[in-house]
């Protein structure tokens, strides 16, 4: 067996004896970039973005800062729709917690895309 994947093993196997232990799992660094129907009203997309960043603290997360871009043009029509209002939020969560994340992300109708990215901050 090459030693590199010997070595990815063994820390792989360490990182779930970790969380079977019961030891904390720690928070990472995200960057969610959504992209919210641009025919929602300016209250409803405040409310959007208050739902959201309500999940993420349900979920244990720490927001650590929202920036609304606005309307902008988007580079190709997703859903027949080609304006969309943007909004970069940045959070600490834990990676377990990610996933149910966006899955609730997939589920909103007022959400046309999102991206939910690691961040090295």
């Amino acid at each position: 067996m090459p030693r590199a994947t010997k070595i990815n093993k063994e820390k792989r196997r360490d990182a779930i004896n970790e969380l079977a232990s019961g030891e904390v799992e720690r928070g990472r660094n995200y960057e969610l970039v959504l992209v919210l129907n641009p025919g929602a009203a300016e209250e409803k997309l405040e409310t959007i973005i208050n739902g959201i960043s309500q999940s993420i603290t349900t979920l244990g997360g720490e927001i650590s800062g929202i920036e609304q871009w606005g309307r902008r043009k988007l580079a190709y029509p997703i859903k027949g729709l080609n304006e969309g209002h943007y909004v970069l939020s940045r959070f600490v969560l834990k990676p377990s917690q990610s996933n149910v994340l966006e899955a609730k992300l997939r589920i909103s109708e007022d959400i046309t895309r999102h991206i939910l990215i690691k961040s090295d901050k």
